[in-house]
């Protein structure tokens, strides 16, 4: 009897072993806060999802994402942050400047990765990281250095539109731009062009850009607008329907039917995005990771939408642009 006691336990040691270690081997699977202005699901998660599958994670296996969209109401920002804090994410991502300080507001323990600050002043100004190469405390992430970037914007939207005396500025916040462009008014200067600025009222795109066209306008800069598609949507539509030439920030405004576009890409930025994800998730912490710029910048040039607006774009500008849509 005792012999066969004592098979029996080896008999369920063994079988119970490879369980075990089974168990011992499954992946955690990370929870990853996801925080967005927008309403509906967001481009910006799914290439951020792509840099993120050529690191290795899985969605559904490695990493999981709580996503929680603001229908682009700011007011519900610090709610939805509150939110996912009080879920212990493993990080958040916060996908734009309002939503990266709703999000610290909400938590000063959970790793908060921007993606991507974009707003001013800069983000040490603001109060979020001590400094760029040393941020401290709990934000890190990418400056996609927007403003920094309008004074070439400006002369490449110059160089399309050759005859141009005056040049409009599409800016919710009028007087942010006044505080924060500086070097935008000094450039227009040197290029012996005026600025308009132009403020939509109450969000409508259509009533502000026949402001544009009143103001005798030959074109138009669009500076830091909303990010979520249906912006996106409005903005194109109206200074297409209206025939009025437009430089955006981003490549995906180009690729959905606006003029021009300079700035870093969106396939580039989220791959910055997805590093940081990385490094944090497997130990680091996000106050000694230094917040990064973007080091590529394209030009996409939509040669489509020019005909369609009766432009013939210069050789020389089409032949700089990295990307031409035709």
């Amino acid at each position: 009897m005792i012999r066969r006691r004592r098979f029996l336990g080896a008999a369920c040691a063994l079988l119970s072993a490879p369980l075990a270690a089974s168990a011992q081997q499954a992946p955690r699977v990370y929870r990853i806060g996801y925080l967005h202005p927008g309403s509906t699901g967001p481009r910006d998660r799914e290439t951020l999802l792509a840099a993120l599958r050529e690191l290795g994670y899985v969605e559904g296996r490695t990493i999981s994402f709580v996503t929680r969209l603001g229908g682009g109401r700011a007011d519900r920002l610090p709610a939805l942050a509150a939110d996912l804090a009080g879920q212990r994410v493993d990080l958040i991502v916060a996908a734009s400047t309002i939503v990266i300080k709703a999000a610290k507001k909400a938590t000063g323990t959970i790793p908060i990765v921007m993606a991507y600050w974009g707003g001013t002043p800069d983000p040490v100004k603001a109060g979020l990281v001590a400094s760029y190469a040393r941020p401290g405390g709990n934000v890190t992430g990418v400056d996609m250095m927007d403003i920094a970037l309008e004074p070439k914007r400006l002369e490449l939207l110059v160089e399309a539109v050759p005859a141009s005396k005056v040049i409009a500025v599409l800016a919710y916040d009028s007087r942010r731009f006044e505080e924060n462009m500086v070097d935008v008014r000094a450039r227009a200067r040197a290029l012996g062009v005026q600025l308009r600025v132009v403020a939509p009222q109450h969000d409508e795109i259509d009533g502000a850009a026949r402001s544009i066209v009143a103001s005798g306008a030959a074109a138009v800069l669009v500076p830091s607008l909303p990010r979520s598609p249906e912006a996106r949507r409005q903005i194109i539509e109206s200074m297409n329907r209206n025939r009025i030439p437009a430089m955006f920030q981003f490549d995906y405004y180009a690729d959905e039917g606006g003029l021009m576009a300079y700035g870093p890409t969106q396939r580039e930025m989220d791959r910055q995005v997805a590093r940081y994800i990385d490094r944090i998730l497997k130990g680091a912490r996000p106050g000694d990771l230094p917040v990064e710029q973007p080091t590529r910048f394209e030009l996409v040039v939509n040669l489509k939408t020019a005909k369609a607006l009766g432009i013939k774009l210069p050789q020389s500008l089409l032949a700089r642009a990295d990307r031409v849509i035709e």
